[in-house]
């Protein structure tokens, strides 16, 4: 039976045990996602949920998912529910709730929660200090290990992970980790002090989450520690956040090579899709237009030999589509931090080598091709010359355009396809026609 229908009976019967039960069986991000499709019926199957079960769905739930239910709700239903939450979890809820409301379920919260909070709303959502939780386990560096695990067991069950310990001063600078295995395994009453690890990786709370998931997929660390500029620990990232923003920024990063916002969904409304398109589409035609220009530029030869015609697409076509293969390798390798252009230049040669041999190998079958279809090899010559430029642009182009947007503080995801389509367009038509006009007497 699909859970829908499962759904479906429990609204029937209105039995919150059986609804109990559906949780011990099935994930909470499946009910989370088959609630979505209700809405007049949404309160219903809400109230049916007992607190710990309305935590549990609320964390999985869809953005918008969460915002209609926590509008149901009285602010003191709301605490509630938030108290058995993650506190990042519980930021970002608030963080799209109306001031009003936001300050009526914060002044009901305890002060140090409601402090936490604040300190969380007041980062970028995008930021280290936006998606850390404040629910992480910190002893003193004085402590035994007999200490460390009765202020485990006491605090273990409130915070998100315990594998990982963080090891602190009296003003609350981190000094190193420990983890839970070596406490276990270390006679009782040796300090901490003597087993913690000193080499720990730490970010601050303002540095963008793009580069703390490459920090923690570098060092394959299950979560990171955010700090300020004394060494106070503020927080942990932990490894769901890490690839819900690694899934997050590939999105975007796929959405704005077609020049489609990240905001933008298939439900969007028509207007705010367009103003979101139409500003790249009106640069795209801007873009096109040179290379009309180029095309009209050389219409007396087009005129003349009809069969340039044809073969124009295919040179620009075979350039666009290297052009973007080379552009998604060098887009990768910036999103990873595996590449920049001060250091690394030297690959140019590499491009520009490899366009040329594309444009050999391809061109060749090409210009065969031409030459025996078209009964004059000189047609096909032009073409395995043309498709060796227009290829060397294409790769050379499509690894330095996003090298150097990358340096000038802007997106190269955004925008470097569309320059990129643009070059090799102009430039393979110009190729292509310059060269026949070049041996226009031998095409007649």
């Amino acid at each position: 039976m699909e859970l829908k229908e499962i759904l479906e009976q429990l609204l029937q019967i209105s039995d919150p045990g059986a609804m109990t039960e559906l949780f011990q069986r099935v994930h909470p991000i499946d009910i989370a996602l088959a609630m979505e499709e209700y809405d007049d019926e949404l309160e219903a199957l809400i109230s049916l949920l007992s607190v710990e079960e309305l935590a549990l769905l609320l964390e999985q739930a869809s953005e918008e998912l969460q915002i209609e239910i926590v509008e149901m709700w009285e602010p003191r239903q709301a605490v509630e529910v938030f108290s058995l939450m993650d506190s990042d979890d519980i930021a970002d809820i608030l963080g799209e709730l109306p001031e009003g409301r936001k300050k009526d379920i914060l002044d009901l919260m305890k002060a140090s929660e409601s402090q936490q909070l604040k300190m969380l709303l007041g980062y970028d959502e995008r930021s280290a200090g936006g998606i850390m939780t404040t629910r992480y386990i910190s002893l003193r560096s004085s402590y035994d290990t007999g200490q460390a695990l009765q202020k485990i067991k006491q605090i273990g069950p409130k915070t998100e992970i315990i594998e990982t310990l963080y090891i602190v001063n009296a003003k609350n600078e981190l000094l190193g980790t420990a983890d839970l295995r070596d406490i276990l395994a270390e006679p009782e009453g040796t300090v901490l002090e003597d087993i913690m690890d000193t080499n720990f990786i730490s970010v601050y709370p303002d540095e963008d989450q793009e580069e703390v998931s490459l920090i923690v997929s570098k060092y394959d660390l299950n979560a990171i520690p955010v700090v300020n500029r004394r060494g106070a620990i503020l927080g942990i990232i932990t490894i769901d956040d890490i690839v819900d923003v690694i899934v997050e920024e590939q999105t975007e990063d796929f959405l704005q090579i077609s020049g489609v916002s990240a905001d933008e969904t298939y439900d969007s409304p028509i207007a705010a899709s367009l103003k979101r398109r139409l500003p790249w589409l009106l640069l795209n035609l801007l873009t096109a237009s040179l290379a009309a220009f180029v095309v009209a530029s050389f219409s007396d030869v087009i005129e003349q030999v009809v069969i340039l015609a044809a073969a124009m697409p295919v040179v620009a076509g075979l350039g666009g589509n290297a052009g973007s293969q080379t552009l998604s390798v060098i887009i990768r390798a910036l999103a990873l931090g595996e590449i920049s252009l001060e250091d690394d230049w030297h690959y140019i040669f590499k491009q520009s080598l490899m366009g040329v041999l594309q444009g050999l190998a391809i061109g060749s079958i090409a210009g065969l091709v031409l030459g025996i279809f078209s009964g004059n090899y000189y047609l096909g010559l032009i073409i395995l010359l043309a498709m060796i430029i227009n290829q060397l642009i294409a790769c050379l182009f499509g690894f330095l355009i996003p090298l150097v947007l990358e340096h000038l503080k802007i997106d190269p995801a955004v925008s470097s396809s569309i320059f990129l389509t643009a070059l090799t367009d102009v430039f393979g038509f110009l190729a292509f026609l310059g060269l026949a006009k070049a041996f226009l007497p031998l095409l007649l």
